[in-house]
């Protein structure tokens, strides 16, 4: 594939679509989903002069917009995955720390 096609299509994928989804509508209320999106590249040549091109997209979602009797409110998504790890993380922190707390209290 061409390089410059590569960077064609890299610039067609990072558009507003990708952050904002189509808004949904319900009863009166508009619901416009929200991404958070990043993206990447690179590219380089050889020795004997063929080149080389890659890129890399990634989008989670980031919440939506409630859009209701002329209101706009923002609702974030959230990561039940990433709370529940730092609550692992936490509890592992305070299991490894509990020797030292008891040996310290039991000192005279």
């Amino acid at each position: 594939m061409n390089p410059q096609d590569v960077l064609t299509e890299a610039q067609d994928a990072l558009n507003t679509k990708r952050v904002f989804g189509e808004p949904m509508h319900s009863d009166g209320t508009t619901i416009i989903p929200v991404a958070t999106v990043g993206g990447g590249g690179g590219g380089g040549t050889k020795a004997n002069d063929q080149a080389g091109v890659g890129f890399g997209l990634g989008a989670k979602p980031a919440g939506v917009f409630v859009v209701k009797n002329g209101d706009a409110t923002w609702k974030p998504a959230i990561n039940v995955n990433l709370i529940v790890l730092g609550g692992q993380l936490l509890a592992l922190t305070g299991l490894i720390m509990l020797p030292f707390v008891v040996k310290q209290l039991r000192k005279p």
